[in-house]
């Protein structure tokens, strides 16, 4: 097979210092000739290639694949392309995209194949990077999303998704502030603005709101993201969930609070105490000098007050004050028993249905059992209380029930209590624990029972929560330790 010098020459010479590496090669797979780019991306002499085996180059798992194109190529005289790997070394390849071309000698008549290779290696550890972030931002735990220079969306990952409740359909080409709370200034989001424009990255605590309208509280970090002449193209925001962080900061000011009042309790029960008996004494004192009706139906109206300012003292004295109650193993549902009895007898339930669904056995707890048992009948008060507000506003259509429940979950004992009453309105729920507040009508309640309640759960390392849906249900949870810690 001959290939005439000068005309090899005129087509390497067209092409040596193009950035693809070329080839000349004959029918039976034997280099011609190849140009500069191909020596030195290659790492090789010319006498390296050139009458030698053209398969000499290629990594050895995708010899096959080039073998079986280069001879469609030559059998079909066609134009045939491959992805593959060429051989610099024993540890390094090129990443090429290579083109077999069939063309005949004008001098000769005989057939060749000119190799074109496109070095692709950079754009594939691109690509493969590229699969790489992909990979990690659609599997991270981390809410994150991509803007563009106007602020508009046009990625966000799977977390994204999850913590917003959005689809992407509902939020790429927008702008974040459709999932803003309105609760920063303006001037908070134009300090962002003005700080990642700058190309500088950007901090902060953001409160959003999911597509339900529930608070999102999460810390943001923006980055600008830069080009190669340092640039800005676009944003690259992280979230960091701290949703539950803001949760128990609000329950450690709760408690704290909760303290602060139970301190102050014991010398307000002293200041009020002393004039309510002074008072208490001098009504009586009076009941018993008089005779005339208007002032008795006054003292006892006056009488009934001092009972019931009595009665707030006492509870406040009783939350203050350290226990005297002996701690001894207590039989939960023994002390549950007893409670829904207490109860039940009482004129207000006689027209409610108990129902127990005790768990047997349960583990005996460490507490005192008269204080657990007031927590037990201070929330089966208020669901009895709630149950005839309902049944006088509905009449006998109405059936009054209350579930109780307990079993053992991990390290906890949990007792639940339901009702079928009127429920709490959703904006009140976290309200029910504090001091002096009631949902029930004025003169009914002191909006103690549920905030001492809470006290002494939280004395024996336990919690107590409220769930309910306004107008069907209200459900109290009662979680107590297994193993407190003393």
């Amino acid at each position: 097979m001959n290939f005439i010098p000068e005309e090899r020459s005129s087509i390497i010479n067209a092409v040596n210092n193009l950035p693809e590496l070329y080839f000349i090669v004959d029918t039976k797979g034997i280099v011609q000739d190849c140009n500069a780019t191909a020596l030195r991306l290659l790492g090789r002499e010319r006498n390296d290639i050139v009458n030698r085996q053209f398969a000499e180059v290629f990594d050895p798992s995708y010899l096959l694949k080039a073998e079986f194109e280069f001879n469609s190529c030559v059998d079909r005289s066609s134009l045939t392309s491959l992805q593959c790997r060429m051989r610099v070394d024993s540890e390094h390849y090129l990443d090429v995209v290579l083109t077999f071309s069939p063309f005949r000698s004008e001098y000769s008549g005989d057939e060749y194949v000119l190799c074109v290779a496109r070095d692709v290696t950079l754009s594939k550890k691109k690509e493969l990077d590229l699969l790489r972030f992909q990979f990690v931002a659609e599997n991270t735990v981390n809410p994150l999303q991509i803007t563009d220079l106007s602020g508009r969306m046009i990625y966000i990952n799977k977390s994204f998704t999850r913590f917003s409740g959005y689809e992407p359909a509902d939020l790429l080409g927008k702008n974040p502030s459709v999932l803003g709370s309105k609760k920063h200034s303006k001037k908070f989001w134009m300090k962002m603005w003005e700080t990642i424009s700058s190309g500088k990255p950007w901090d902060g605590e953001v409160e959003n709101v999911t597509k339900d309208g529930s608070p999102l509280y999460t810390h943001l970090l923006i980055s600008p993201i830069v080009n190669d002449v340092n640039a800005v193209i676009g944003y690259f925001g992280v979230h960091r969930d701290i949703s539950e962080q803001r949760k128990l900061e609000k329950q450690l000011i709760h408690t704290q609070k909760m303290e602060s009042i139970g301190t102050l309790a014991a010398g307000v029960a002293h200041e009020v105490g002393n004039p309510l008996a002074s008072i208490s004494a001098l009504v009586q004192i009076i009941q018993r000098m008089t005779t005339d009706t208007f002032i008795i139906e006054k003292l006892e109206l006056v009488k009934k007050q001092v009972t019931r300012i009595s009665k707030i003292i006492r509870d406040l004295v009783d939350f203050s004050r350290p226990s005297n109650y002996e701690v001894r193993l207590t039989d939960i549902n023994s002390v549950l028993s007893e409670a829904i009895e207490i109860i039940s007898v009482g004129k207000k339930a006689k027209s409610v249905r108990f129902t127990q669904s005790l768990e047997e056995p349960l583990p005996e707890l460490f507490l005192v059992s008269d204080q657990i048992q007031q927590v037990f009948v201070n929330i089966l008060i208020n669901a009895v209380d709630a149950l005839v507000e309902k049944h006088e506003q509905m009449g006998e259509e109405f059936e009054p029930e209350i579930e109780v429940a307990s079993f053992k979950t991990d390290s906890f004992v949990t007792v639940i209590f339901r009702d079928n009453g009127p429920g709490v309105p959703e904006h009140l729920t976290s309200k029910i624990f504090e001091p002096f507040f009631t949902t029930k009508k004025e003169g009914k309640g002191t909006g103690l029972g549920l905030w001492v309640s809470y006290g002494i759960v939280k004395s024996f390392q336990g919690d107590l929560k409220v769930n309910s849906k306004p107008g069907e249900w209200t459900e109290f949870t009662i979680f107590l330790p297994t193993n407190p810690i003393h």
